[in-house]
């Protein structure tokens, strides 16, 4: 019986106990310790295996204060690599307390909610640690704000500086300084950003990290993971000893995502492997360093699909997962040039980006280079390569994969149904019962152009384009791929009443601009052939136009005829 996959399992302890299939990353506990870093910032896309590798950051150091738990927690790294690296290494396993906090639940509409639920994760941490207060070497006042803060009942400036409070404590406990592990550190801000009261959150998460990473005596080293940069000036004031460690670095590039080898060897164990060339297509592009990285999120899910099908379809896994926000606003905020980058980045294309080490959301939107940056940080974007002039680091970026490429897509579809129920297509509907192909063409000519197009997907695009459009009008009922007469018609538009009109409209998408006005007429040329107006005929119209229209990226091509009665 093969391993169980762990499809949004995030604790280390459960994936190991419970059996499940664990890609060894015990190696990233190596690589702090030689590196030395007192605080870490480790920046990468959403659902990259940041929590649990902070989970097993825990579980390696952390000093339960109870030797039998201690021991448990050791016997969880058996058979992995890092206990073949020798005692310089395996000698700090249980040594330290271990203050670990996540801040991914922060996603309320307003300050007050968002500031509660930080406030309940920064008490429960308090109640995991109460053990401490049985220790004898805590004062009563201390003991006394100790509880206030576990039992949320403290204020605004005690939580802000609750970290360093309980490092206090627990070094005074233990007589050792704390490893602090924060989790997921810039949701808050970025929901904050998008909901309106980011200058709020910002001072509250300033307060907590100025006190917990650069006034703390007592903290041995730290750990912090977020997908986003945000600038030191904003969060991380005044710390000088922050280590920014980002997708660019060649540092750490290994242990969040999963290698090609990886996860040939998972696909392997499964007995899935001749499935490789689609999860690729579809889950790798990432380069983090100069090492190659698939997302894991969806590698898992994708195997749970083929181990019960081989034959599985592969999937967007990873759009229901991560907030899509930048994507919408982005989009919805683009001018023609950025309209143009989009469709590059679409047609398989690269961009040329300076990267900004530093940006705050207030900056996102100063200059394309701050969003573009903001869309590589993410993993929206990969780089394909990267390049050194006049002091500045230049990437040529590009989509990562297929997957990354659909939640584009289905954006600018979502963005394009919005935008044209709020326009008027009276004069479209009038060009197309008066048999005014001309008129037809001008309007959807001009409508393209101030859209985004994407045209690897082509057909689906302008399919969408068409019905989309189409179906604003109350007078006319729309059904596109409809099974009709000798084959399938993509579009007919017919009238709730058999005595009103009814049209069939046939597509064709151009290779070569040279190419509109015979693609146009072969498309009407196809509705004839095919009998595509037999259906409707058949329901009692009496009387059936038909449009064949060509489409090369931003112009089209409109041809018109009448319907044949049988």
């Amino acid at each position: 019986m093969k391993k169980s996959l762990p499809v949004g399992v995030e604790n280390f302890k459960d994936i190991v106990e419970s059996g499940y299939y664990y890609i060894d990353k015990s190696l990233f506990i190596k690589e702090l310790l030689d590196m030395r870093g007192k605080v870490n910032l480790f920046l990468r896309p959403r659902r990259f295996g940041k929590t649990l590798n902070l989970s097993m950051l825990r579980y390696f150091y952390e000093d339960t204060g109870d030797m039998r738990k201690n021991e448990e927690h050791r016997s969880l790294f058996q058979g992995l690599k890092i206990m073949e690296q020798g005692e310089e290494y395996t000698g700090h396993m249980g040594k330290y307390p271990v203050i670990k906090l996540t801040l991914k639940s922060a996603k309320q509409p307003g300050f007050e909610s968002a500031y509660n639920k930080l406030r309940k994760a920064i008490a429960d941490e308090f109640q995991r640690h109460q053990y401490i207060l049985s220790s004898g070497k805590i004062n009563e006042e201390d003991k006394r704000l100790f509880q206030k803060i576990a039992d949320r009942k403290a204020g605004y400036d005690d939580y802000s500086g609750a970290l360093e409070f309980l490092s206090k404590c627990l070094y005074e406990a233990t007589e050792e300084k704390t490893v602090i592990l924060i989790d997921e550190y810039d949701v808050p801000l970025e929901n904050a950003y998008f909901r309106g009261f980011y200058g709020e959150m910002v001072d509250f998460i300033r307060s907590v990290f100025e006190s917990a990473l650069k006034t703390n005596d007592h903290l041995q080293f730290a750990v912090i993971t977020g997908c986003l940069r945000i600038s030191k000036e904003s969060i991380f004031t005044g710390l000088n000893h922050l280590n920014i460690i980002s997708v660019l670095d060649k540092n750490y590039s290994e242990h969040f995502g999963f290698t090609e080898e990886e996860v040939l060897r998972m696909m392997s164990y499964y007995e899935v492997e001749s499935r490789f060339p689609t999860m690729k297509e579809w889950y790798d592009g990432y380069l983090f360093g100069e090492t190659e990285v698939y997302n894991p999120w969806s590698v898992i899910k994708f195997l749970f699909d083929l181990y019960s099908d081989v034959n599985a379809f592969p999937r967007p896994y990873w759009i229901n997962t991560s907030s899509n926000d930048i994507i919408k606003d982005l989009i919805v905020r683009a001018d023609r040039e950025t309209k143009g980058q989009i469709e590059t980045l679409l047609g398989g294309g690269m961009l040329e980006i300076q990267v900004h080490e530093e940006v705050t959301y207030g900056d996102m939107y100063s200059n394309g280079e701050n969003l573009w940056n903001f869309l590589y940080f993410t993993g929206y974007l990969t780089k394909e390569s990267e390049y050194f002039k006049e002091s500045s680091i230049f990437l040529r970026a590009r989509i990562p994969n297929i997957e990354v490429k659909t939640i584009y897509q289905n954006t600018i579809l979502n963005w394009l149904k919005a935008a044209i129920k709020k326009e008027d297509f009276h004069d479209l509907y009038l060009a197309m019962e008066e048999g005014d192909a001309w008129k037809m063409t001008e309007i959807l000519s001009g409508q393209l152009f101030r859209t985004i197009s994407f045209y690897d997907s082509a057909e689906n695009f302008y399919h969408g384009f068409l019905t989309g459009i189409l179906s604003q009008s109350e007078n006319y009922l729309v059904k596109s791929n409809r099974e009709s007469g000798n084959g399938r018609a993509d579009i007919m538009v017919k009238s709730p009443s058999l005595r009103g009109r009814s049209f069939i409209l046939e597509v064709k998408v151009s290779e070569d601009i040279n190419d509109l006005e015979d693609d146009a007429e072969k498309a009407l040329g196809q509705i004839y052939d095919k009998k595509y107006a037999e259906e409707l005929y058949a329901e009692g119209y009496k009387k059936v136009d038909c449009y064949g229209i060509s489409f090369f990226r931003k112009d089209c091509e409109v041809r018109f005829g009448t319907g044949q009665k049988r």
